[in-house]
């Protein structure tokens, strides 16, 4: 340590954590510099250890703190300070004249308790809790920590209080509100059912914010980030509501200004266009009471939202036209009304009717094509799309017609060594019914992988699926050809078994392409020219 003396003034300096500290004490008295060096000396140790004196703070009564808080609150958010005034008021007159280190987690609970006994709601109480805490700074956050770990943090709100009004309690509203003295219920009640606008943001509405010419208007002020600056369309009741209310205006205050106010200020009558209107709710009370409707003017919104949701909307579209930002605060909004429940549920109804109808019609359907399959076997002609009538049995059409239905397209393309399934992939089939041409024998010295197979069921699916495919691709397989294919397979399918399958021919699924390829498959290890 030492003090030297320059200019009249006394210095000091010494080192400290490894640095020099040299100081002016802005004092000609050497034993104020004394002092000063070891008051600054202290000074680093006690930052340096990260030790501070805080029992003045500590003894501090609630209401200074709390008055310090508002101050600054209402300068970073105004829109809020007139709740954050009553809440912070009421913590004020019950817990005013406490000190910091006399708060802990039962100064809360106390509270808590004797809000409830003056029969606040938890929501209100909830919310003074959270200004209480934040105002006691870290021994609060500490106690939000200890609370919320013993489930005592908040009171249990209820969830559904708003509700959606009928069509006919809307239909009242509006009629009493066109009939009531204020100027203003009529088109504010009109904006809330029809915009979805909340409370702050009708009464702040401007003539500025709305576009006539492109029939919208933009929410200015708002609850949420999301709410503020959306758009809103004006649908053909809001436009109506507000040429009416533009006449009056006009006739009260002249040409509106854009920065004038839609609902002006002024009591018994408005008055001052350039401030807004305080409170709707006697207006809104009368309305209701004429009306014999209860609800609250906020459940004109949920009104909205929930004939949104009920007509179809997206949850995107009713966000941006409500605000929302979750769609948790969506859910909480929309109720849907007991008709509309009805409705879906009836619309199940109809469409399982629907559905037996079309099962019906594809039964007949399916019954057309097996008396044909039945008639093809008995040597009868197919019966063609156009509903033609066939001939007769013994004409010479009709021979001619079980002549060609009676051989099958052959295989055009089958080099030596290539493997089956290459072949049939890359085989041509000529569907033409002039073209009349015997298939050759094919051999297969045993089959590869998957064009091998024995099983009954699946050579049964195959030969189904084959005529059905031929039925309607325009070949015939009669069922004494298919039969013979199986004979050298020592009997794999017998003609009672096969005739027995044909009941579930149409419904087979299958493209035609497909079934004649499994055809030849099978073809490859029978003789058809036998058939």
């Amino acid at each position: 340590m030492s003090l030297f003396r320059r200019g009249g003034v006394w210095w000091y300096e010494f080192w400290f954590a490894g640095r020099r500290i040299q100081e002016s004490s802005k004092s000609p008295s050497k034993t104020v510099a004394k002092n000063a060096e070891q008051k600054r000396r202290r000074e680093l140790e006690e930052g340096f250890n990260n030790f501070t004196d805080t029992r003045q703070e500590r003894i501090r009564t609630f209401s200074d703190m709390a008055e310090e808080y508002f101050n600054a609150y209402k300068l970073r958010l105004p829109q809020s300070a007139r709740f954050a005034a009553y809440a912070i008021d009421h913590l004020k007159r019950i817990l005013g004249s406490k000190m910091l280190v006399d708060f802990n987690e039962a100064t809360v609970i106390h509270y808590q308790n004797a809000r409830l006994g003056e029969k606040a709601s938890p929501k209100s109480v909830n919310e003074e809790v959270g200004f209480l805490l934040r105002i006691l700074g870290d021994p609060g956050d500490l106690m939000r920590i200890r609370l919320h770990k013993r489930k005592m943090l908040k009171l249990k709100v209820r969830q559904s209080v708003g509700r959606a009004f009928t069509p006919d309690e809307k239909d009242s509203l509006l009629e009493e509100a066109r009939k009531a003295r204020s100027p203003h219920i009529f088109a504010a009640l009109s904006l809330a059912l029809n915009a979805g606008m909340r409370d702050t943001e009708i009464k702040t509405l401007t003539w500025g914010q709305i576009d006539f010419t492109k029939n919208y208007l933009a929410v200015g002020r708002s609850k949420t980030e999301a709410g503020e600056g959306r758009t809103i369309p004006l649908n053909s009741t809001l436009l109506e509501v507000f040429s009416e209310y533009g006449e009056w205006y006009r006739e009260k205050f002249g040409m509106p200004h854009p920065e004038w106010y839609v609902f002006p200020f002024g009591k018994p009558s408005p008055s001052d266009p350039t401030r807004p209107v305080t409170t709707l709710k006697t207006a809104w009370n009368n309305v209701r009471k004429n009306a014999k409707v209860k609800g609250r003017w906020h459940d004109n919104r949920h009104t909205l939202i929930t004939d949104l949701a009920e007509s179809g909307a997206g949850d995107q579209t009713i966000m941006d036209i409500a605000g929302h930002v979750s769609k948790q605060m969506l859910k909480h909004y929309s109720h849907i009304r007991m008709e509309a429940k009805r409705t879906a549920l009836e619309s199940i109804v109809k469409k399982s009717a629907g559905k037996d109808a079309s099962v019906q019609e594809n039964g007949r359907a399916a019954g057309v094509k097996q008396e044909a399959l039945i008639g093809l076997e008995n040597g009868a002609p197919q019966p063609t799309r156009s509903n033609r009538i066939a001939p007769p049995a013994n004409s010479s059409s009709a021979k001619k017609t079980e002549q060609n239905y009676s051989e099958l397209p052959m295989i055009t393309r089958h080099s030596e060594g290539e493997s089956l399934q290459k072949s049939l992939q890359s085989c041509n089939f000529e569907g033409d019914r002039e073209v009349e041409k015997r298939c050759k024998s094919l051999k297969l010295n045993g089959g590869r992988g998957r064009n091998r197979t024995y099983n009954l069921s699946v050579k049964s699916r195959m030969l189904c699926q084959l005529s059905y495919a031929s039925n309607q691709s325009g070949f015939a397989v009669r069922l004494r050809a298919l039969h013979t294919a199986c004979t050298p397979r020592k009997s794999l399918l017998t003609l009672e078994e096969y005739s027995t399958v044909c009941e579930w021919f149409p419904k087979a699924r299958c493209k035609p392409e497909s079934a004649l390829r499994r055809l030849f498959m099978i073809a490859a290890r029978t003789d058809w020219s036998r058939g």
